[in-house]
């Protein structure tokens, strides 16, 4: 039995039933568990201090696609809406291979955990040159990551009205039979678990109308979750017109694909009935703030969505399209936004960084996780808020979002300690980024 005991906390944010904020609170941490939250515990074990720290459940991100963070500002993409933007990066995505995507997801999942994040999914949707989905789960299990990475799928390229080049598209019968060999080699669903696998056709214009179906009945007899991107800007709409003659929500909806188990990325153009049918559903949104504003996407109805009962989390999205990943920056622009649209009481700090924690593990159905609870997963962060980002500031949990800082000084996943000091601890840093410069480098040839 090991212990860890943070002391001292200037507030420890539980995101409990009741919102708890304890002022000089510690807590227990246990074999990879929460033990206990509250004032004057004791352990034999390691001790750290959290003098003039917030400590926070960590941060949980629910849309990426890792392999992106080697085409991060890419000239000709820097500018255009999503299909042109797509148009100028799947040529680049089709030369990469396996190390392209573990290096990628190792860079990209550091960046988060300094952003605070202790839980990640990620979409990987292409599969070139020999790439499978255990590249980014070996990744994340040497960083130390929580991970729910999806097998993601497109079937449809150039030459049969999609998007995406023939070169990147699979045959549908081999994408199914892929992700029932990723699901039942990685996929744990045990209370704690490391590794959940969803199921992910990309998007509705670039698989079939038959795949999506398809992909909803295995993750169900799988016991897995199901996620896409959906209703992300106006052509995606004017897409689902043309092609289905529904909007999006209808489209989901027809096949299978709302429900509990169900999370969409984007929803930026939902519309009443829409926001409705998700609400009666409980289907998830991952609300992706700063892509949606670098893509010119719009900005989602996530005041109406919170509203209405709909589970919204957030997502940083892929690092070609946002171009940074910074969980606990994504947090300040969804409240931004919110003010933007609705006035500045539409959306406290509070509650933004409530979806960010306790709202992506409810749409990842994570229950153990998400929270600063006894029994709840031993995930948190830790904010020194004593330095220049937070200086003057009279609240400290309004002060992550409204201030800073923008980094964690540590981080812990099950209870192991993955950033100490504002410095991941479990991976040679220098070494992985001098490699990821050399992989794009070569994209660039």
């Amino acid at each position: 039995m090991h212990e860890i005991l943070i002391r001292g906390a200037e507030v420890v944010v539980t995101m409990d039933a009741t919102r708890r904020e304890l002022a000089g609170a510690d807590v227990l941490i246990r074999d990879g568990q929460i033990a206990a939250v509250g004032t004057g515990l004791a352990t034999d074990g390691t001790v750290i201090s959290a003098r003039g720290c917030v400590v926070t459940p960590g941060l949980v991100n629910t849309h990426h696609h890792l392999y992106q963070t080697l085409t991060r500002a890419v000239p000709g993409g820097q500018d255009a809406l999503l299909f042109g933007w797509l148009k100028t990066l799947y040529p680049i995505w089709a030369r990469m291979g396996p190390e392209e995507m573990r290096v990628s997801a190792q860079v990209g999942l550091a960046e988060l955990a300094l952003s605070g994040c202790t839980l990640s999914s990620d979409h990987l949707y292409l599969y070139p040159n020999g790439a499978r989905l255990e590249d980014t789960i070996h990744a994340a299990a040497e960083l130390g990551l929580r991970f729910h990475p999806t097998r993601g799928a497109m079937s449809i390229g150039e030459s049969a009205g999609g998007l995406p080049p023939d070169s990147l598209v699979e045959r549908e019968a081999d994408i199914l039979n892929d992700c029932i060999r990723v699901i039942d080699a990685f996929h744990d669903p045990r209370e704690g678990s490391m590794c959940r696998v969803g199921v992910a056709p990309c998007s509705p214009f670039s698989v079939s109308r038959g795949l999506m179906k398809d992909a909803a009945d295995l993750a169900r007899d799988k016991g897995v979750m199901l996620h896409t991107h959906l209703a992300e800007n106006d052509e995606d709409i004017a897409y689902s017109l043309a092609q289905f003659g529904c909007r999006p929500g209808q489209y989901a909806e027809d096949l299978g694909w709302t429900g509990a188990d169900v999370w969409h990325a984007h929803c930026v153009r939902l519309d009443a009935a829409e926001i409705d049918l998700f609400a009666r559903t409980k289907t998830g949104v991952a609300h992706c703030p700063c892509s949606n504003c670098r893509l010119g996407s719009g900005i989602a109805p996530v005041r109406a969505m919170r509203d209405a009962g709909v589970r919204v989390a957030l997502g940083v999205d892929g690092s070609a399209s946002n171009d940074a990943g910074s969980l606990i920056a994504e947090a300040r622009m969804a409240m931004l936004l919110q003010r933007v649209q609705n006035g500045a009481d539409a959306m406290s700090a509070r509650e933004a960084l409530e979806i960010a924690t306790l709202g992506g593990a409810q749409v990842l159905g994570r229950p153990d996780c998400g929270s600063l609870e006894p029994g709840k997963r031993a995930d948190l962060a830790i904010w020194d808020v004593s330095g220049l980002h937070a200086a003057g500031a009279w609240d400290p949990v309004a002060a992550l979002l409204l201030a800073g800082p923008p980094r964690v000084k540590h981080l812990f996943v099950e209870g192991r300690q993955i950033v100490d000091d504002g410095r991941i601890a479990t991976l040679d840093m220098p070494r992985l980024i001098a490699t990821q410069n050399r992989l794009a480098r070569a994209l660039m040839g």
